[in-house]
């Protein structure tokens, strides 16, 4: 495919902290799109956004296993290491830090009332808890494509491309993030476009966290498969803890899991066909 060979190119020319840079810029523009849906309805139908939602959920945990398992049990074999053991230990920490933030960054997960936002007492409006929930999501997003991209420095062109498919599927699951933030604050008749600013700002952790993984793989290579498990158990700490129960609140849950094995399927193909 020549797109897809001038797109790695493209990354080439960058060092992994840059290509990270405009793997999650490209990321946050996803979100900032679904965000934008405020601007042509007030309501998002519960059903669509559970879909949405279960979409996104299948999309983080293929991309878990193909993305980031997979390579961290290959990459601890190329180091010498016990294979299974990084990818061990790296995802129960992932799942102890998103467990730790949870506890200690107040958030408000949408449709729910004031009364059950998470973490410690905060007098932040709604509309801030509610941006804070969806960058909980994005912070293990963020560093999942950062680590990526610094794990196939030096390993050739299919390495990257599989960094750049693991982005795609982010970016297709970000848009109903942004959705998730953006439609609750316009049902409550927050104007179009600062629903959209909140919306669009849920995704500013992404960049960050995307150079910061880069930075850490190219700093101490020893640390990739570790570093690999870790952005995998924060992805999957998400999907149990929030996404899952979402789609579940209000009877669509056939729509919601069809949407995630549709999810799951899209982010197999990109990884395994494109990686």
């Amino acid at each position: 495919m020549p797109e897809t060979g001038a797109l790695v190119q493209a990354f080439s020319a960058l060092s992994p902290p840059g290509q990270a840079l405009a793997a999650t810029l490209f990321t946050w523009l996803a979100t900032s799109a679904g965000a934008a849906g405020v601007f042509f309805y007030r309501k998002a139908d519960r059903r669509v956004l559970d879909a949405l939602l279960g979409f996104a959920a299948g999309v983080m945990v293929a991309a878990s296993y193909f993305s980031l398992l997979m390579p961290s049990i290959q990459g601890a074999r190329e180091l010498g290491l016990v294979s299974w053991l990084p990818a061990t230990l790296g995802f129960l920490a992932g799942g102890v830090f998103l467990w730790s933030l949870d506890r200690i960054l107040p958030h408000l997960h949408p449709n729910l009332p004031m009364s059950l936002a998470e973490g410690p007492p905060t007098r932040l409006k709604r509309a801030t808890l509610l941006v804070l929930a969806i960058t909980l999501h994005n912070i293990p997003e963020g560093l999942a494509i950062g680590i990526t991209f610094g794990a196939a420095f030096g390993h050739g062109p299919s390495a990257l491309m599989a960094a750049i498919a693991l982005t795609a599927g982010i970016a297709i699951q970000d848009i109903p993030e942004g959705l998730a933030v953006s439609a609750p604050l316009r049902r409550e008749g927050m104007r179009p476009f600062k629903a959209f600013l909140y919306g669009s700002l849920s995704g500013i952790m992404e960049p960050i966290g995307g150079v910061l993984g880069a930075f850490a793989v190219m700093t101490v290579r020893g640390l990739m498969p570790y570093a690999l498990g870790f952005a995998a158990g924060a992805m999957l700490f998400v999907v149990v803890e929030e996404l899952i129960p979402e789609t579940q609140r209000c009877k669509h849950s056939h729509i919601a899991t069809f949407g995630f094995m549709a999810g799951f399927a899209v982010m197999m193909v990109l990884d395994v066909g494109l990686g």
